[in-house]
């Protein structure tokens, strides 16, 4: 067995002839969080991942094995939660309110700009489509935003090597389309969970043509 105890974010540095012949490595969410695994890369070669703790393995990363070869991993497509506002009778600033009570509960978190990915919870589904969003399956890779101070804070492999405030417009233009997923989680009142706030003023008369209704009054 290979062991790999070296982590190169996104390559950086590296040549990109040599990004594309390295082999490669396929990992969900649930590995690639572990600083200390085994896993088998396209080649057919076991490798032994040893990262110092609390290391987390990002999508196109780059490990570097001990005989000097490179694996690069790629985030393995797995079974989430993507959320999504009412473009209807919704605005953008009801993900940031379902973020803030996801945080709350320290659940792991995809923030983009115009969805959330978690994995799949009823419990949290139901709590959100209660919150008027909505709650579609699917099954895609997940990369949860890491620790503001960690080693990858963003959650995406940016390596910043300035300690300065900016502004970056990260724009990765992810095209998700969730047409015809089905919605999951029962639909419950918002006081099922321990007092989530009340919000949205106005009154819902209103029927969603995204097959989500609304289980409590206004």
């Amino acid at each position: 067995m290979l062991t790999a105890n070296k982590l190169m974010p996104q390559g950086k540095g590296l040549a990109p002839v040599l990004l594309r012949r390295a082999a490669t490595i396929e990992l969900d969410w649930d590995v690639r969080q572990k600083s200390r695994f085994d896993a088998t890369d396209s080649q057919g070669r076991q490798i032994g991942v040893f990262l110092p703790r609390g290391t987390a393995v990002r999508g196109g990363d780059m490990l570097v094995a001990e005989d000097g070869s490179l694996v690069r991993v790629i985030a393995a497509p797995q079974s989430v939660l993507v959320i999504t506002y009412c473009t209807a009778h919704g605005t953008p600033f009801d993900l940031t309110r379902a973020a803030y009570h996801l945080g709350n509960r320290h659940v792991p978190i995809e923030l983009k700009p115009d969805h959330l990915k978690i994995e799949p919870d009823h419990v949290l589904a139901a709590m959100l489509r209660s919150m008027h969003l909505i709650v579609h399956e699917a099954n895609e890779a997940f990369e949860p935003e890491g620790g503001a101070y960690g080693a990858q804070g963003a959650g995406h492999g940016h390596d910043h090597g300035h300690a300065h405030d900016h502004d970056h417009d990260h724009s990765h233009g992810h095209d998700h389309s969730h047409g015809g997923a089905t919605p999951v989680g029962p639909v419950l009142h918002p006081d099922a969970y321990g007092g989530t706030p009340a919000h949205d003023d106005h009154a819902h008369g209103h029927d969603h043509d995204h097959d989500h209704s609304h289980g409590h009054s206004h």
